[in-house]
């Protein structure tokens, strides 16, 4: 059985995908959880470990929930004063 990958890990691959689709595709947290569980493999990363990365994503800030019709996980926006 391979070893599972830690919950830091799978955080910060959910964040690269955000990061690299922004303005091209909005994710559901669903979608994210399915393709970091296609990119590491259903035996090393599961729903539950999914769950956690996303809760230490949106906890810490780094990625934030929207609402377009639908429950979205974005990276935060900034506002026009600060992007100095």
């Amino acid at each position: 059985m391979a070893e599972k990958v830690s919950v830091e890990e799978v955080a910060e691959a959910m964040y690269k995908m955000v990061k690299d689709t922004m303005g091209m595709k909005k994710w559901k947290a669903t979608d994210l959880q399915k393709a970091a569980i296609e990119l590491f493999g259903e035996d090393r990363c599961d729903k539950n470990l999914c769950k956690e990365a996303i809760k230490e994503l949106v906890n810490s800030g780094r990625l934030v929930y929207t609402y377009f019709g639908g429950s979205f996980l974005e990276i935060p926006h900034k506002e026009g004063a600060q992007n100095d």
